[in-house]
């Protein structure tokens, strides 16, 4: 029977197995220890080596072995330790004297598996082809008979509706001595608000770092109150903070309900002293990154301050179900949920559900559209979510954004109500950072507005994330830029005040290219909502699928 020690090292894996190699330059290292000490996953460590040298030398060469103690820094090839290629390494390091290198050719999954548990991972999918909507281009250009606009001179009004937008014979008003009153017999009129199209979607308090959450907030607090525009932001599940809820600056937020309902102790019991109702209020039964599977956040995010904004104790895996508890189907959810949401604000605030994407979502959509309370329908398409999800959900389970808002448009025009129910598309916007193009295609497919949230990670907090499996810490707690930690000493790392200026970049650049992009077709004050004209596709199975031009 062979030694212990020798079976040991035969079970160690190489570094080829690795999804990516440190390459550590031992001429340009000055062991100042700032690498090691700044790796979120522990992936390298600095070790002590002794190298045993032979030379021979004379007319009667004889061996001599000599020994000399070196100090390097050594890659773990512990799986549980694995370099996830973030590169923080390489940015703290004064000499470039190290950096992580993709494996391509790596046997990563065949070992991650252990224990009986399936690999989870947060951030983006695992596939760099491009999407659907990266490939739509914008060919109705207005020439001599339908003069363009001057994307630079004109003025225009980029805004959508959320709320259930009713048409003007079918409003309870009547003209009464040249004022519009409710007629008698009726008291309900959908509450509706005034947004911008581009909304930072749900990611809770919790699941973000305070310094991240407290930099959108501003941002977005920012661009109303300086910018004049109306971006809106979701709470995600989780509750917000009992000051936010009593501010005048909740008008610029949407609360999120969802099966797990955390946070919603706070919030009923601030009710009483709110001074703005919420802009609207989401019931989540879907998200794009896992669909039909509930949420977790991981115990080790769970800290004092989320425990205190989710009323649960400390140190706590916290599972959101597949799907409420007290409700099994969306009918019930729209007699229940819906209308007891709106209740709890008078009426005065839309409330609409949240869904993945799916081949049921026409099913969906269907039910809310006879439902007058219901304000919206928000589809998280498969792209979407940087929760933990398993490696079988994000990347084999969902429903591309594209054709699911197509389908659910062209059913609401068949019947007759376009418009009517807005659509809010999520998922994939901004995957190869064309954001502006891409809410475009989808609002002239048929959505009143797109919904961001990994895209905002990373032009906001510059995410390491991308779509070779780099970084995507997400789920873990350690997260090197500060984003999605609950660790002082990762998010301490993290400036909102930063955060908050890049939103703000963002949007202000947005909005200059929906211009350039709205201009040729002649639109200023209204959105090209299901405009499908304005667009072409190279691909001819894909222009059949969306029932757009096929241009090549």
């Amino acid at each position: 029977m062979e030694p212990a020690s020798r079976l040991d090292h035969n079970h160690q894996l190489s570094l080829r197995e690795l999804p990516y190699i440190i390459r550590w330059r031992d001429d340009r290292c000055k062991r100042c220890g700032k690498c090691t000490a700044i790796c979120p996953v522990k992936a390298i460590e600095p070790t002590v080596k002794i190298l045993r040298n032979v030379t021979s030398e004379g007319p009667v060469p004889t061996p001599v072995t000599s020994r000399k103690v070196v100090y390097v820094v050594e890659q773990v090839l512990d799986i549980n330790r694995y370099c996830t290629g973030c590169g923080s390494c390489t940015l703290v390091c004064p000499n470039e004297a190290i950096e992580p290198e993709l494996n391509p050719q790596n046997k990563f999954l065949h070992f991650k598996n252990k224990g009986g548990d399936a690999y989870k991972r947060g951030g983006r999918r695992n596939d760099p082809s491009v999407s659907t909507l990266d490939k739509l281009k914008f060919t109705r250009i207005s020439m001599l008979t339908d003069p363009a606009l001057d994307a630079g001179r004109h003025e225009f009004r980029i805004r959508t509706l959320l709320g259930r937008n009713l048409p003007p014979e079918h409003l309870p008003l009547e003209a009464e001595g040249g004022k519009l009153v409710v007629k008698k017999d009726e008291i309900f009129i959908p509450p509706v608000r005034e947004i911008y199209p581009i909304m930072i979607g749900s990611m809770s308090v919790g699941a973000l770092s305070p310094p991240m959450w407290e930099g959108l907030a501003m941002g977005i607090t920012y661009l109303n109150e300086a910018e004049g525009m109306p971006v809106v932001m979701c709470s995600g599940e989780g509750g917000m903070p009992p000051r936010l809820l009593k501010s005048r600056f909740l008008k610029y937020f949407i609360l999120q309900i969802a099966s797990g309902y955390f946070g919603w102790d706070e919030i009923i019991h601030a009710l009483p002293h709110m001074v703005e109702d919420p802009c609207a209020i989401e019931i989540k039964y879907g998200q794009g990154a896992k669909p039909g599977d509930g949420g977790l956040l991981m115990s080790y995010k769970v800290l004092k301050l989320i425990a205190e904004i989710r009323g649960v104790p400390k140190f706590v895996d916290l599972a959101s179900p597949p799907t409420h508890q007290t409700k099994y189907s969306i009918e019930e959810a729209v007699a229940k949920m819906i209308q007891s949401m709106s209740m709890a604000w008078g009426f005065r605030v839309p409330v609409y559900p949240k869904i993945s994407g799916t081949k049921t979502a026409r099913a969906v959509l269907n039910n809310l559209a006879r439902n007058p309370y219901a304000a919206a329908l928000s589809i998280d398409g498969e792209d979407g979510g940087t929760g933990a999800a398993y490696n079988v959900s994000m990347d084999k389970m969902g429903h591309p954004i594209a054709t699911n808002i197509r389908d659910c448009y062209l059913d609401l025009v068949c019947q007759g109500k376009q418009n009517e129910l807005p659509l809010i598309a999520a998922g994939g916007i901004g995957k190869k950072g064309n954001l502006a193009a891409n809410a475009a295609a989808l609002i002239m497919l048929g959505a009143s507005a797109v919904s961001i949230g990994k895209y905002i990670m990373q032009a906001a907090a510059d995410c390491f994330g991308d779509e070779y499996n780099r970084c995507n810490l997400c789920n873990t707690g350690r997260c090197p830029r500060g984003i999605t930690t609950q660790d002082p000493k990762l998010y301490r790392r993290l400036d909102p005040d930063r955060v908050a200026e890049r939103v703000i970049d963002v949007f202000k650049t947005a909005d200059t290219e929906l211009r350039k992009i709205f201009a040729p077709m002649g639109r200023s004050t209204e959105l090209p909502i299901g405009m499908s004209d304005g667009l072409s596709i190279e691909d001819k199975a894909m222009a059949e699928r969306l029932q757009i031009d096929y241009a090549c």
